[in-house]
């Protein structure tokens, strides 16, 4: 039996997971470096079919424009990786479906609302009577609505009756601060 010093051990382990390394594992670590931060950053690589590299792109543009600089790009990573490319296919499909986490949305309260206006001085038998009848549960509830409307400041664009959050934060009624946009 004959005793091997570690470092050959090592050297032996790391060829066999060179070896074993995925070719789109290896496309992953080194696209960057290959197509430049500018264009990395407006595509994702999504897999390798049948020696194909799969390109998700920002825009179509994007896949347009590199769609003809390919040719490149191919000798460029088959430089990098242990199995050639054949070809690469840029498309925008698949990068909506973005593996960057989302943003929380933020959960906001009716209360904490601008155009929250409290809610209706009726009792809960008073709304069941109206809910069988469309008509008359659309009656009851415009009756509600000009009640809490009287009470409420008039914009100063439009006159109408205007949430006070909403005079507050936009000094207009939200219709009117949608025309302004």
């Amino acid at each position: 039996m004959s005793f091997n010093s570690v470092n050959d051990i090592l050297n032996v382990l790391e060829q066999q997971t060179q070896w074993q390394e995925q070719p789109f594992q290896r496309l992953l670590q080194c696209w960057a470096e290959v197509v430049g931060t500018v264009v990395a950053a407006h595509t994702r690589p999504l897999s390798i079919q049948r020696d194909v590299l799969r390109v998700a792109t920002s825009s179509a543009a994007w896949a347009q424009n590199l769609t003809f600089t390919r040719q490149k790009l191919i000798l460029k990573l088959n430089e990098k990786l242990p199995t050639p490319l054949a070809d690469i296919r840029f498309s925008t499909a698949g990068w909506q479906s973005s593996p960057e986490p989302e943003k929380p949305q933020l959960t906001v309260l009716p209360r904490e609302h601008p155009s929250y206006v409290g809610d209706a001085s009726s009792s809960p038998d008073d709304t069941k009577s109206h809910t069988t009848n469309p008509n008359t549960a659309f009656e009851h509830w415009a009756k509600v609505m000009q009640k809490r409307s009287h009470s409420l400041p008039l914009c100063p664009q439009c006159q109408c009756p205007t949430p006070p959050g909403e005079l507050q934060r936009w000094q207009v009624c939200s219709l009117c601060a949608a025309k302004q946009l």
